[in-house]
């Protein structure tokens, strides 16, 4: 939730802005975005993005516009509004889900609180049609837990569909409720509440929510105090039982919108917007080496975005932003577009880390170079020995013969890149502590 100011006069004087929090783990100059899109009318929240799997480059962006006159609105990749629907009374939180099962066919499906009127709303995609006979009312009803976050759900086993649903306020136990989506029998969605579950701090709210599908983990916001971890199935073992909560220092007061970066494997980032402080803190998908829920902090880094509350990734490459594309809303009534490739560099994230293999391309310099991270390594004696230097992109045709991967490297032992002498790396958190030194 952005901060709301009450200062004498404010509106009155040009240049009169908030003061952007510090964040010292994020010391790069803030990543622009690749495009900027069309302001809305009101207030924009929360995004969430369609792959058009015939045409990637037909992909969309779904933002809220939440404002009593406000609605879904639909951006092309170059960020123009291409659609929107009629008004909505306050939608907050969008998401996403591809293939539910309605009148005999998969559907994709966006779906979004409608805060004022205590109740989901869906529409299909891309064409925005309704999918509700407008009665999936949450909470009973309660008008004091108006709904805010939603998050959803394709089972993996049975391609059953859920809706996790945060609202204004709640108890210390069972602050979510999970419902489950299907066809009422007429091609329209039904929901059925299967669950409360999730602890609550009880010191602001609780609005980001987000769904790894394929791991089966719904991860949480619990403003001002950390992310929860739970299981996402609601019939999985001790699915009422807390996995993790991490992320409860370094922010500078709300943690936002959470966003998944999946890499094969596992591995990949969880992505946490420091809103105040207009900067992103980025902790390791699959944990730490036999801890897969644990989840240290990896790095932070700026962004252009103002007081971003909802985000989005892919990890599919769309023309124009290569790596994958990812999307924040920004308080000037904007959504801003990043290519994933532009954060990792800014943020100096570590490919090496996330145990994938990391092709090298010999730079100019004659040293082996990563693409995405610039991490560079010298070759000899039969040793990759990385550098505490990175390079500066100027790469040339030339590729390594085989990726690297994991730790078993060597490190210099200081910043000379050809005479340092070198030393091997024993295990990931040493791996971890070289690279954070790696200017």
């Amino acid at each position: 939730m952005r901060l709301a100011f009450a200062l004498m006069g404010c509106g009155l004087l040009a240049g009169c802005t908030q003061q952007v929090a510090s964040d010292p783990d994020a010391k790069n100059a803030p990543v622009k975005p690749r495009v900027v899109t069309t302001a809305l009318p009101h207030d924009t929240d929360d995004p969430a993005i369609w792959i058009n799997r015939a045409d990637p480059a037909k992909s969309l962006v779904v933002g809220t516009d939440k404002a009593t006159a406000g609605g879904l609105y639909v951006f092309d990749l170059a960020g123009k509004i291409v659609a929107q629907t009629p008004v909505l009374k306050r939608p907050n939180n969008v998401d996403i889900v591809t293939g539910l099962m309605l009148a005999g066919k998969p559907t994709d499906i966006a779906v979004t609180t409608e805060r004022e009127m205590q109740r989901l709303r869906v529409f299909r995609l891309p064409d925005l049609a309704p999918l509700d006979k407008g009665d999936l009312v949450v909470f009973a009803g309660d008008v004091t837990r108006a709904p805010m976050g939603v998050a959803l759900y394709r089972r993996p086993g049975d391609g059953a569909v859920f809706a996790i649903v945060g609202g204004k306020s709640g108890p210390a136990e069972g602050y979510l409720w999970q419902y489950r989506l299907e066809d009422d029998g007429t091609g329209l969605v039904k929901m059925t509440k299967v669950r409360a579950f999730g602890r609550y701090s009880g010191k602001k709210e609780i609005e980001a929510i987000a769904v790894d599908a394929e791991l089966g983990y719904i991860y949480y916001s619990d403003e001002q105090h950390g992310v929860h971890k739970y299981r996402a199935d609601p019939d999985a073992p001790e699915a009422g039982q807390e996995l993790a909560l991490f992320g409860t220092a370094g922010f500078a007061s709300d943690l936002e919108g959470i966003s998944i970066y999946p890499r094969a494997g596992g591995a990949g980032y969880l992505v946490v917007s420091n809103q105040q402080a207009d900067t992103f803190r980025i902790f390791p998908r699959a944990g730490t080496a036999g801890k897969p829920h644990d989840h240290p902090l990896l790095k932070s880094v700026r962004l252009a975005t103002r007081e971003s509350d909802g985000s989005e990734v892919t990890n599919v490459t769309l023309p124009g932003f290569p790596g994958g594309l990812f999307v924040a809303m920004s308080t000037d009534r904007t959504f801003h577009f990043y290519a994933r490739d532009d954060i990792v560099a800014a943020a100096g994230l570590q490919c090496l880390l996330d145990d994938q293999p990391t092709e090298m391309i010999l730079n100019t310099d004659d040293f082996w170079e990563c693409p995405k991270c610039r991490l560079q390594a010298r070759s000899g004696g039969g040793v990759l020995v990385m550098l505490r230097t990175r390079g500066n992109g100027d790469l040339k045709d030339t590729k390594a013969t085989s990726s690297v991967v994991g730790w078993f490297l060597g490190k210099a032992d200081s910043d000379d890149p050809i005479y340092s002498k070198s030393s091997p790396v024993q295990n990931k958190p040493e791996l971890r502590e070289f690279l954070s030194h790696v200017n």
